[in-house]
């Protein structure tokens, strides 16, 4: 008898609002912190918010691209 493999779908991604938040949450601090480096090393101090900006921006595309994604058609049902 096989075991059942029909929870573990991947097919989908998972509708988790935690995962859309950490994709949010990482690419601010990434790119705020990677600004805040720049800011350090060349001695400006506008690189921080242009990180910050960059960062949400790119979280929300990968949220959208991630969430964003119509449901896959289920083949024969109209």
């Amino acid at each position: 008898m096989a075991p059942d493999d029909s929870r573990y779908d991947t097919s989908q991604p998972s509708q988790d609002p935690w995962r859309a938040f950490s994709y949010l949450v990482a690419g601010v601090l990434l790119y705020g912190v990677l600004g805040w480096l720049a800011d350090r090393w060349l001695g400006t101090s506008f690189l921080v918010a242009v990180g910050i900006l960059l960062g949400a921006g790119l979280g929300m595309y990968m949220v959208f691209k991630t969430f964003g994604a119509p449901p896959a058609d289920s083949g024969g049902e109209q």
